[in-house]
């Protein structure tokens, strides 16, 4: 299994903090943002890892990542000349994912749950990750049939069919390369993971799981400042157990 983490685009919705640094170097109280979705990889025995990176910020990824040495894995950055949709990172991947599977993380995707026993497990197909939220037409929707089964998938709907939207972590099998190739641009003029993730569901080969804890898309200020304070409170709890620790007994 090979990781990718998909941390190019301009991050307009996060002007201007975004006119000087990339959105997926933006602090997370006390980590870039990209560290979370590494750790996701990492934790679940991923050790060769393709960062996708806009050429504005390439510098900035480079000297913050470096090789993979110092995180135990090896790294290989592709730039991503122009963002024209989340399934072109399979395009731009292809030589790096040769005949393995693939799972793809979105670099501004922050997850509590871990992932390591659905990637260890995956054997093929594909598998995507839905989470109930309060505003599902910013996202991928999930419809299902009464006995929880997917039925479809419809990308940003004005009348959503659920409140579960799909979330930034896919795991597909070797297949995926040659599904990409045949997709056709949306109306946004973008190569749609929705659409990607249809064909899977088509083929019968698309399995939804479920997000049990927290996910946070930190693409707008408000989601970028709830994961900040929750990454605070975890830290501070875990700083003050350390502490406890340390302390002498009396």
């Amino acid at each position: 299994m090979k990781g990718i983490i998909l941390a190019g685009g301009s991050g307009s919705r996060l002007q201007p903090l975004t006119k000087v640094t990339s959105k997926q170097l933006l602090p997370i109280y006390n980590k870039p943002m990209i560290f979370f979705p590494l750790q996701s990889l990492l934790r679940a025995g991923i050790k060769d890892i393709l960062i996708i990176i806009a050429p504005d910020h390439a510098g900035d990824f480079l000297k913050l990542l470096g090789s993979g040495h110092e995180f135990g894995c090896k790294f290989t950055y592709e730039i991503q000349d122009k963002p024209e949709g989340l399934a072109q990172a399979f395009l731009i991947g292809a030589n790096f994912i040769g005949d393995d599977n693939v799972t793809l993380i979105l670099g501004d995707n922050i997850f509590e749950d871990d992932f390591s026993e659905d990637i260890k497990n995956f054997k093929s197909g594909g598998r995507v990750f839905a989470k109930e939220v309060k505003d599902p037409e910013r996202f991928g929707v999930v419809e299902f049939d009464e006995n929880n089964q997917a039925i479809s998938i419809e990308e940003k709907p004005a009348q959503p069919k659920s409140s579960y939207a799909v979330t930034g972590m896919y795991i597909y099998d070797n297949s995926v390369v040659e599904r990409a190739r045949s997709l056709q641009p949306s109306a946004r003029g973008e190569l749609e993971i929705t659409d990607l993730n249809n064909l899977y569901l088509h083929d019968g080969q698309l399995d939804v799981a479920f997000v049990k804890g927290r996910w946070f898309d930190t693409g707008t200020f408000e989601s970028l400042f709830e994961a900040i304070q929750v990454v605070r409170q975890k830290e501070l709890a875990l700083s003050q157990e350390n502490q406890a620790v340390r302390e002498p007994l009396m």
